[in-house]
């Protein structure tokens, strides 16, 4: 048995040096052997992970843990998105974090919560929010009532495929409610997806009454939506916001959207 342990010990530091190899096909094979160990070879992998000095070694440890698919891996897959100096690193690491579905969300919320990170590592963990998704719908939907700005904003863009599969009332709800939310970006990610869904009825009237908003950004993207939908009942709002828009960026988007629904 203890000669057994100590082969796959060697099996894993052989495989863990293999992640070095600068041939992506080696790399590759060795990244598919630690798979097939498994969990035994977490905390090699996690070591590579955050303390290698070699940066190929630590995109394909990120990469290897998604193979292993162990939900131990995770604090050390959020610090590798947060701390490494390696944008593929952090893309890698996101990659990883998406699989664990909702085991992922609570970490990922701790990030976008945080001020000191980068607006890349605040977008990958949102994208990392919106891959999971419909895997994880009740646990989107308590982030989408977060007193936290990024995190409504980046839970709200991630209920897109739950709702179109689901109809679900409450999630419907917290995007009406979302169009009216006091900051912009949530705002603003409401009303996209709003364009993104099949017609909803009950958030139609929402979208238009955003035409009167004050900021450009949210009439801009309350214009893009309607376009969106093809919502005929928007054509006089929109011809009506032309005569008194000072927006070129949004005059234009107008007219193309009133050539868009009225042909």
């Amino acid at each position: 048995m203890r000669s057994q342990k100590k082969s796959i010990q060697k099996d894993i530091k052989l495989s863990i040096k293999g992640l070095n190899d600068e041939n992506g096909l080696v790399r590759r094979s060795h990244a598919e052997a630690l798979a097939q160990i498994g969990t035994a070879a977490l905390p090699e992998l996690i070591n590579a992970l955050l303390k290698s000095k070699n940066v190929i070694q630590r995109r394909a440890a990120a990469k290897t843990l998604k193979l292993v698919g162990d939900p131990a891996a995770l604090p050390h897959l959020i610090k590798a998105l947060t701390t490494d100096s390696d944008s593929v690193v952090q893309f890698s690491a996101a990659g990883a974090i998406a699989i664990f579905g909702e085991d992922a969300v609570n970490h990922l919320i701790i990030v976008l919560e945080s001020k000191e990170h980068t607006e890349m590592q605040y977008g990958l963990a949102s994208w990392c929010l919106e891959f999971i998704g419909v895997k994880a719908p009740n646990a989107i939907k308590r982030a989408a009532k977060s007193n936290n700005t990024n995190v409504k904003s980046a839970a709200i863009s991630a209920l897109e495929e739950h709702i179109r599969q689901s109809q679900d009332l409450e999630a419907i709800e917290l995007v009406k409610n979302a169009i009216n939310d006091t900051a912009e970006n949530v705002q603003i990610e409401a009303i996209k997806l709003v364009g993104k869904l099949d017609r909803i009825e009950s958030l139609i009237p929402s979208l238009i009454s955003k035409l009167k908003n004050k900021r450009p950004d949210i009439r801009k993207a309350s214009v893009l939506s309607l376009m969106q939908l093809n919502i005929n009942k928007a054509v006089r709002p929109l011809k009506e916001l032309l005569e008194i828009e000072q927006d070129n960026n949004v005059r234009t988007i107008i007219k193309l959207a009133i050539k868009k629904i009225d042909n």
